[in-house]
């Protein structure tokens, strides 16, 4: 009967695990990444760990001279885009707990605490990626403007990107920007999926999308003092093979069980033009 009663008791710890944690871990997960949601760096299916994203150039359009019936002479010349492909390999990202049968612990709390982890480690990788856009550095006993966020702009704007822009600060360089624009006339962010990017948002300037992380640091962009970064929809590509995810097993040695929560995928420049990064110089 006792092993009868140890089975049972282990077995109802684990379904409740598996339930309760792991509804706390995709929502945490992604409540505390900037990137998960594809808002500001879009997210495309890799489902063997492997993404291919074709790089077009922009071919130049033919302009041919107008002409009725047999006076056309000439046709549109043949001017196919380029092509190359960028490669973006899947990472395995992943935090590993142990529940002991002890009891004690809200497993919704274990599920919290591995989404965090997972989207800590996700937001520092995808970090690594914008800091491979085109890099300028800026004086370093030079004050941050405004000049120097239209000046980022222009740049992109001028190597052909259009499309909606995105910029991060470093939590330093928010306290200059914020300084120089005021709070009161730049704050919300309802319009925003996740609670990390509601509460990050700095402002809009010059139409783009400001948001404040942690993350945005030497250590993870391998440049001397990141400041500030912009970039376009096109600079840089997540590929998403499997979002994240808890599993449960039993752990007979622990008397208890492993947590373990993961997120497996990758991200890369795709097109450094489109994109722009200010870092101070040492």
């Amino acid at each position: 009967m006792a092993d009868t009663f140890i089975s049972s008791a282990t077995s109802t710890l684990g379904q409740e695990l598996l339930v309760e944690a792991n509804s706390a871990t995709v929502y945490a997960a992604h409540e505390n990444s900037m990137f998960l949601n594809g808002q500001l760096i879009p997210v495309l299916d890799a489902p063997n760990g492997l993404l291919k994203v074709p790089k077009l150039s922009k071919p130049a359009a033919d302009s041919v001279s107008g002409g009725v019936g047999d006076a056309i002479t000439a046709d549109v010349a043949v001017t196919n885009p380029a092509s190359s492909d960028v490669n973006i390999v899947a990472d395995l990202i992943a935090v590993r707990s142990v529940v002991r049968d002890l009891g004690n612990i809200d497993p919704r709390e274990i599920g919290r605490a591995g989404g965090q982890g997972v989207a800590a480690g996700w937001d520092a990788t995808v970090m690594g990626a914008i800091g491979g856009l085109t890099s300028y550095d800026i004086d370093a006993v030079t004050d941050l403007t405004m000049n120097h966020v239209f000046d980022a702009v222009s740049t992109i704007r001028a190597a052909g990107e259009n499309g909606p822009l995105a910029g991060i600060v470093s939590p330093d360089t928010y306290t200059e920007i914020m300084t120089l624009i005021g709070g009161a006339a730049y704050a919300g962010g309802d319009e925003f999926q996740s609670q990390v990017m509601r509460s990050g948002f700095l402002g809009r300037i010059a139409g783009v999308p400001f948001f404040v992380s942690s993350y945005f640091d030497a250590t993870n962009t391998g440049l001397t003092a990141p400041r500030l970064a912009i970039f376009g929809q096109d600079a840089i590509k997540i590929g998403m093979q499997r979002n994240v995810t808890m599993e449960i097993a039993r752990r007979p040695e622990a008397v208890g069980y492993d947590v373990v929560t993961s997120l497996m995928a990758g991200v890369d420049v795709v097109d450094a033009t489109r994109g722009v990064i200010l870092n101070e110089e040492a």
